[in-house]
């Protein structure tokens, strides 16, 4: 199993553009989180491209030494959370209109933010989606 700073390495080799850092991407992941829950303001390619930072942090758990799984999943766990109350399930139906959906067990790819607002809200709108509408409230 590897340590914090093994996983980035073996993450970049096996792909990822560098070699992040655990701390980095629950920052990422805790940052998208936040933009959700206000109004995500950014287009769908950027949104989709945001989500990444939640799909390194599934593969680095399946790597990482057991402590740090323990001592970091309640974080996760809790900002995963806040992301399902921020999002409406909709088994990716309207993001597969912009980006093709990864495996069942990336389930944050199978939602949409509740609140629709911006560039993105209009995206995931002419795909079907359906939430509370910022720009006419």
């Amino acid at each position: 199993m590897a340590t914090e700073t093994e996983v980035g390495q073996l993450l970049h080799q096996r792909g990822w553009r560098t070699a992040f850092t655990v701390a980095e991407m629950v920052n990422a992941w805790a940052a998208l989180v936040s933009a959700v829950e206000g109004g995500y303001g950014d287009d769908i390619y950027e949104y989709t491209n945001d989500l990444y930072c939640r799909n390194w942090l599934h593969e680095a758990w399946l790597l990482l030494d057991e402590h740090v799984v323990q001592l970091r999943t309640p974080k996760i766990k809790a900002l995963d959370d806040r992301y399902k109350a921020a999002t409406v399930d909709d088994d990716g139906q309207a993001l597969d209109r912009f980006h093709r959906i990864p495996g069942p067990d990336l389930w944050w790819w199978r939602r949409h933010p509740r609140i629709l607002t911006g560039d993105l809200g209009r995206s995931l709108r002419s795909a079907g989606a359906v939430g509370a509408d910022l720009d006419t409230a």
